[in-house]
């Protein structure tokens, strides 16, 4: 909640909770919760093979408490959560949206092997655009 300007209800985390809780993690340093990543699996038109239907894992939420990022915890994180989706799932791609002015985030995602697919206008409530980035698995 401290994270992240845009809350999802309590509903939505419970059922993400409940169906994709092999790719839902929480980071602790002693015993604190300081991040998380949500992710669910999803089947739709590759991004890398146009007219295939893939299964992706959409990175639909990631976040670090500001004290405990530049650790590696996101990297972390992403990197289980991707583990995860390729030998357990057999997904083809991975994707995520980030706002355009999270230059740390993109940075992140790029060394991570994500590159922008479009750009989604007046995505976030406050009107800022995001990324679409992917990658192949």
């Amino acid at each position: 909640m401290e994270c992240l300007p845009e809350h999802y209800p309590l509903s939505f985390w419970l059922e993400h909770l409940e169906k994709y809780s092999d790719v839902f993690y929480v980071a602790e340093v002693e015993g604190e919760v300081v991040g998380y990543i949500l992710t669910r699996i999803e089947e739709d038109q590759a991004f890398f093979h146009p007219g295939k239907k893939v299964l992706k894992g959409h990175i639909v939420s990631i976040a670090v408490r500001e004290k405990y990022r530049r650790r590696g915890i996101a990297t972390n994180l992403l990197l289980k959560v991707l583990n995860v989706l390729k030998y357990n799932y057999n997904a083809s791609e991975a994707y995520l949206e980030v706002r355009v002015s999270n230059i740390p985030a993109i940075n992140l995602y790029k060394r991570l092997g994500f590159t922008v697919i479009k750009i989604l206008p007046n995505y976030y409530l406050d009107g800022e655009d995001a990324y679409l980035m992917a990658k192949e698995l």
